[in-house]
């Protein structure tokens, strides 16, 4: 269960996002933080498999990793100052639609959707959503999304295909590169829930019927 000690490691860690203080804290991090973590993701899996049946189900492989790739970031913290995992039917970085669970001191940020998408199977989005205007409009101005969600997010083309462009004004997404949303409520309350993985679940059904209408692209 993720309780106030998950959430005591990660205030720390924004102070001190260096490799001093996380190796004094790594038994923290271990037994505080990662299994907690681990621990929810595996009560979620069962609940998935009822909506996304193909889900993969090996929780450790869901995770990000905790050390950031700062390469070429000008940003050198070597850490993440939140857990976050990924759960689809074809692992974590996936071009298929996929669960979305991120934790930090602060914030549960949960959601799902299409994140990143090769030109081809864009193309293949673009296509189904234009050739079925009517429901996907129907998906994502539902109340019950919205009330959840708000609008559906994603980086968009500044330029389109012809094909694409003359639906532009009557269906702004279809310049989505990305198709995806995401609610945020505060950790200090997600912390007091008696049962997390049903807390998540709610936004996980929500966002089913956009997941389902994604994957009859590929």
């Amino acid at each position: 269960m993720i309780d106030q000690n998950y959430i005591s490691f990660f205030e720390g860690l924004e102070k001190n996002n260096h490799k001093e203080w996380f190796d004094d804290h790594r038994k923290d991090y271990e037994n505080h933080v990662r299994k907690p973590f681990i621990e929810l993701i595996e009560a979620l899996i069962p609940a998935l498999l009822e909506i996304e049946p193909d889900l993969h189900t090996d929780a450790k492989k869901t995770l990000f990793r905790i050390n950031r790739d700062i390469r070429f970031s000008k940003d050198k913290t070597p850490y993440n100052t939140l857990m976050k995992a990924s759960l689809s039917s074809e692992g974590k970085k996936s071009e298929v639609p996929g669960f979305y669970i991120g934790i930090g001191a602060e914030n549960v940020h949960v959601g799902g959707g299409l994140y990143q998408l090769s030109k081809d199977r864009l193309t293949k989005v673009r296509d189904l959503i234009a050739s079925h205007k009517e429901e996907f409009t129907s998906i994502v101005t539902d109340p019950e999304f919205k009330s959840n969600f708000g609008e559906l997010q994603g980086e968009r083309n500044k330029r389109l295909d012809k094909k694409y462009a003359d639906l532009e004004n009557k269906l702004p997404y279809i310049a989505n590169k990305q198709f995806y949303a995401m609610a945020k409520f505060k950790a200090s309350t997600f912390v007091k829930e008696s049962y997390q993985a049903e807390a998540l679940m709610k936004y996980f059904r929500v966002i089913q019927p956009l997941h389902a209408f994604l994957n009859r692209a590929f």
